[in-house]
Order: structure tokens, then C-alpha cells, then sequence
């Protein structure tokens, strides 16, 4: 089966076609026919397509500005180039080589605690939650519906959320201490969020190790310009840093991450902003580019670090690096109440820093050595592009539970499609 996976943002649009079938997830042959990305949908686009190889990865790219005034012509633009000549995929010559269409949606509330179908209730229902997602659920929906309106209601199409990985979170670990009424009426508590992601790695966590599910306990970091921790015991989601929205927890690109609920009033009250400016101000202005005043990006901040010894520069991956340090100790112990006779806990980095910062590795781990954590420099050194697997010494025996650390590539456009598939085929979603 070939799945489109569409990933629509604000003005952007991700997207990639994988053919998989219950044999290829099975034995972890699926594999990504293109991919590519359209931003700064509604004026004039960037475009960017790929064509991929037999070993899954891309050997041809197209590159164009274009026109694009929404969504629709931004996937037209997609089904055209995969059906051309040009872009030389052997398995799709028409618009009927598209099978079903998974689609990444964010937030799922309580109502969704795993991928669905999507039907007009579906629609209706996501539409109801767009309060909760103000900033996300919109463009997702909207993607929904341009490719509907392109490619019929013939084609199923399945929405994966974020939060669904979550909805195992005790009551203790999803509530905020506010006056219980307000969860009642407005749901308002923690939800979590890059759940395919944390589930991904998990899965892949346990298979390169051949652990059984129940087995599984690992503390996953992803770190990217998004940054989420997610406490994981037999398999299970407890605890995630994301909290209502994707603005608490760790220190992002630039989102502020956990501060004082205070501070927007405060900040209101001083510098005579609405509540929305500020919201604007602790979601696209703060965090490292907030601290650094420099930039979001972590390589940028290295560079200036290592080359200028810019002190905020520094600052910035300071405090990205103690506030994850700070979640991975809070998770050990949430870990081990919950499982008092857990043996082994991993350490999951992944996410574009995660996955290729050694530095900002190692610096995360600094002090975790009383845990009988310790990075192997070699492997830390050689775990990027996409390597994966064990970057910390083997501890000696003790009578602790052992504390490793691994890197692992995400991969959440791969669990989409598998859950499309699954989904349609009404086969249940565990990894």
C-alpha cells in the first residue's frame, strides 16, 4: 500500500509517500518512495521534492519557487509531480497508485487515544478541539480537507495525534493543582505532545535490544527546535514535560519552556502587552533565541560559543542543557515509583539535536555519573546522520538498576503511515 503522509503547518507542508503492508511492518521493510517540503504557503513558496531510492533514501531533488495561495494548491502541486514523468517513481503512474492518506494532527483531547479513520463525526470532532490547538489543529484540519476535496472520500484518510501516545498518563502525572471544576469544564490539564515520536523510538528502543514491551522503561529526549521529554515504563507513556499546549517543559528554539505562571501577568502589566502578545512572546521569541538574542538554531550557538566565547550564547545552552539534565532525574524517580523492581533504564536521544549533537550530549549527562551514567566519547562522538544505538561504557555490576544512554532516529512519518495501514486494516495500535 502506498500512504501519502501529510504534516500540514501554519504555511508549510511536509509530506511523504512510504509503501508498507502488514509483512513490511512485520519484518521493517517499509520504504519511503519521495518526500518534501513546501514553506511560506500563500505568497510565493518554496518547494522542495525528492525522489528516493531503492535503499529509502533520497537520490534526486527538485527545487522551485511557485505561487501557492493555500493548502489545495500546495498538495495539488505534490500529486501532480508524483504522478509525472519527472519524478520517475515506478510504483505510481496515477492517482489511484495513492492508497490512503495518514495525516499528523496534534492535538486529540481526550477523545482520541489512538489513530482513527476519518469520517465526518471525525471532522466535527476535531473541529470542536481547535481551541485547544489554536496555533496547530487549524492547519491540520485544513489539510484534511484539501485532500479530500482533490482526491475524493475514496480515499481513506487516517489522523494520528500527538497526544494519543499519552493517554496513559495517571491522574496524579495529567492534572494541574488548580480547582478540580476547571479540568471538568474545560479539560484543562496535561496532554503531551510529539507522542509519535516518543513512541517510535521506544519501539525501536526495544526491538534493537529484544526486549518485550512490558520490559521497556526508558526516559526519551526529543530535542529540535520542539523539545519534549516523555518518562516510559513497560511501554506506557507516565509522565511527559508538554503540558495543555507544546509551550511547558524543556527549553526550545524559542519557546520559553517551564516558567512561573506569573510572569504573564507581570510582563503584561510592565510592558503593556495583551495576554496574546505575550503568549506570542513565550512561543516564538524566547527560549534559546530568547536568551541567546541571537539565534534559535543549536549548531549557530555552538559555533558562536566555541569560536567567540559569546557568554549568552553559552547561557543559552546552559540552561537547554540543566533544564533537560533536571527532567531526566525527575523521570528516573517517577520510573522507579511506579516499577520498584526495574532493572534497566535507558537514556533516548533523538530529534535534530538529539540525534546529532554529541556535544550537547554529553553536556546533558554531565553529573548523571552517580546514576552510573557515563558516555562512551568514541561512540558519542561517531552517533550522528542517523547511526543509532548504545553511546555509554558498560557500568560494573551493581546492585543499582543499570542507566544507558542511546541514540535513536526518529522516525514519525514511518509510524503514521504504519498506523494508517493499521487503522484501515482495524488492527490494534501497539508498538
Amino acid at each position: 500500500m502506498n500512504i501519502l503522509v501529510l504534516n500540514a503547518g501554519s504555511s508549510s507542508l511536509k509530506f511523504q509517500v512510504i509503501e508498507t503492508s502488514l509483512d513490511a511492518i512485520q519484518h521493517d521493510t517499509d520504504r519511503t518512495l519521495a518526500s518534501g517540503l513546501i514553506e511560506r504557503i500563500g505568497s510565493q513558496a518554496l518547494v522542495t521534492l525528492n525522489r528516493h531510492g531503492e535503499n529509502g533514501k533520497p537520490e534526486k531533488t527538485w527545487k522551485s519557487a511557485q505561487a501557492l495561495r493555500n493548502f489545495n494548491a500546495a498538495i495539488d502541486l505534490v500529486l501532480r509531480w508524483l504522478v509525472s514523468d519527472a519524478s520517475e517513481i515506478p510504483s505510481i503512474k496515477s492517482l489511484a497508485d495513492i492508497h490512503a492518506i495518514g495525516n499528523r494532527v496534534v492535538h486529540g483531547g481526550e477523545k482520541f487515544t489512538k489513530s482513527v479513520v476519518i469520517t465526518d463525526d471525525v471532522m466535527r470532532a476535531l473541529e470542536d478541539m481547535i481551541e485547544l490547538a489554536p496555533l496547530h489543529n487549524p492547519a491540520n484540519i485544513a489539510g484534511i480537507r484539501a485532500a479530500r476535496e482533490l482526491l475524493g472520500v475514496g480515499v481513506p484518510q487516517v489522523a494520528v495525534f500527538d497526544t494519543a501516545f499519552h493517554h496513559t498518563l495517571p491522574e496524579h502525572a495529567y492534572l494541574y493543582a488548580i480547582p478540580y471544576q476547571y479540568y471538568r469544564r474545560y479539560k484543562i490539564r496535561r496532554y503531551g505532545f510529539h507522542g509519535t515520536s516518543h513512541r517510535y523510538v521506544a519501539y525501536k528502543y526495544r526491538k534493537m535490544l529484544g526486549l518485550e514491551r512490558t520490559n521497556t522503561h526508558a526516559i526519551s529526549l526529543h530535542l529540535g527546535n520542539g523539545c519534549s521529554a516523555c518518562a516510559i515504563t513497560r511501554g506506557d507513556s507516565i509522565d511527559t514535560s508538554m503540558g495543555l499546549t507544546p509551550l511547558e517543559g524543556l527549553v526550545m528554539g524559542t519557546r520559553s519552556g517551564d516558567v512561573d505562571p506569573a510572569v504573564i501577568e507581570y510582563m503584561a502589566l510592565k510592558e503593556g502587552m495583551s495576554i496574546e502578545e505575550v503568549d506570542s512572546v513565550l512561543n516564538r521569541l524566547s527560549g534559546l533565541l530568547g536568551i541567546s538574542g541571537l539565534t534559535n538554531d543549536m549548531r549557530e550557538l555552538l559555533e558562536e560559543e566555541r569560536e567567540h566565547n559569546d557568554r549568552r550564547a553559552r547561557l543559552a545552552i546552559d540552561l537547554f542543557c540543566y533544564r533537560a539534565r533536571k527532567y531526566i532525574g525527575s523521570y528516573l524517580a517517577s520510573i522507579a515509583a511506579a516499577n520498584p523492581d526495574v532493572r534497566a533504564v535507558a537514556v533516548i536521544f533523538t530529534g535534530g539535536i538529539g540525534e546529532n549533537s554529541s556535544e550537547i550530549r554529553s553536556r546533558i549527562t554531565q553529573g548523571l555519573e552517580w546514576f552510573g551514567l557515563e558516555l562512551d566519547p568514541e561512540k558519542n562522538q561517531k552517533a550522528v546522520g542517523g547511526w543509532a544505538g548504545c553511546i555509554s561504557k558498560d557500568a560494573p555490576p551493581s546492585d543499582r538498576p543499570s542507566l544507558k544512554a542511546y541514540v535513536i532516529p526518529t522516525n514519525e512519518e514511518l509510524l503514521i503511515a504504519r498506523d494508517t495501514l493499521r487503522s484501515i486494516e482495524n488492527i490494534p495500535q501497539r508498538f
